[in-house]
């Protein structure tokens, strides 16, 4: 495979996706960021990235780093400003630049447009904008594969962290998920994923790809993380009426993405494993990253 260059949107999954391609790849890879000089950034260039600034609601900034490019995985970020419009509108900018730069291959990190698939049942704003973009790329006609990332395990060391219940000696993981198994994934296995899928365009251009490295039901994840941890871990049973109501920005968003979840969307575990045959499981997962949990 000759050395072609694609643009990357750089952050938690772009990071992941440059050092792979900077692991194992005949891609020369270019690193896209809004600031050249934060910590993740110098190290992608120590590590052989070029890096380069751009602001993704600056059209001029990002058609300088994505000209000359080969493809590019793309990244929004709703959570960023909490707007769907805007994250609807930053995709599109980028998914019209790589019609008019003529990029080969976009892997975009799409997801389900709820609103649509549930006839306006069911609204969340940070799958529904990603998949109008999706929707968009494919209008104009962009050679473009989505990868729909799962819950990712990383939330479990931070927003979803085990919280102790009032006996002390308890804790408890407060995802209002019942007993339908929820697909999840390490983030830092998404790089692997996108090489695989940038270095096969015929059978991928085209495609949603529902990404998972396990299915498990809460419950399950609280026996995995007891069984590392050596803590009682367990599950709230919180319905998603009640998660909504909890005290922090984005609660109701985020109850609605479990109500989808209820749904069980497409996420295919054997796909992913043959494009990451390294993709951990959870409890992979949990042993690599024991000791974060040392504090409970």
């Amino acid at each position: 495979m000759t050395t072609r260059q694609p643009a990357f949107i750089e952050g938690a999954q772009g990071g992941s996706v440059v050092s792979a391609l900077l692991e194992n790849c005949s891609f020369a890879v270019r690193a896209v960021t809004r600031d050249v000089n934060k910590p993740a950034a110098l190290k992608l260039k120590e590590a052989g990235a070029e890096v380069v600034a751009a602001d993704m609601d600056d059209e001029q900034s990002l058609k300088a780093a994505f000209t000359g490019a080969y493809g590019a995985f793309v990244v929004t970020n709703f959570f960023d400003h909490f707007s769907k419009e805007k994250e609807v509108a930053q995709g599109k900018r980028i998914a019209d630049l790589c019609k008019q730069l003529g990029l080969q291959h976009v892997v975009f990190s799409g997801l389900e447009n709820v609103h649509k698939l549930t006839g306006g049942k069911l609204e969340v704003l940070h799958f529904d904008g990603k998949g109008e973009v999706e929707e968009y790329f494919r209008q104009i006609k962009v050679p473009m594969t989505s990868a729909r990332v799962a819950f990712y395990f990383e939330n479990f060391l931070t927003v979803c962290r085990p919280q102790k219940c009032p006996d002390g000696k308890t804790y408890q993981l407060v995802l209002p998920m019942g007993d339908i198994p929820m697909d999840g994934m390490s983030i830092r296995d998404l790089g692997p994923i996108v090489r695989s899928i940038l270095q096969n365009p015929s059978e991928y251009i085209g495609k949603n790809i529902g990404l998972s490295a396990d299915k498990l039901t809460v419950q399950q994840y609280a026996e995995i993380m007891s069984e590392v941890t050596g803590k009682t871990i367990v599950d709230s049973k919180i319905t998603p009426e009640a998660y909504e109501k909890l005290n922090f920005p984005g609660a109701e968003e985020m109850a609605n993405m479990y109500r989808f979840y209820h749904l069980r969307p497409d996420r295919d575990i054997e796909l992913t494993r043959k494009l990451n045959p390294n993709t951990k499981t959870f409890k992979q997962f949990m042993v690599s990253k024991k000791e974060s949990f040392t504090d409970l």
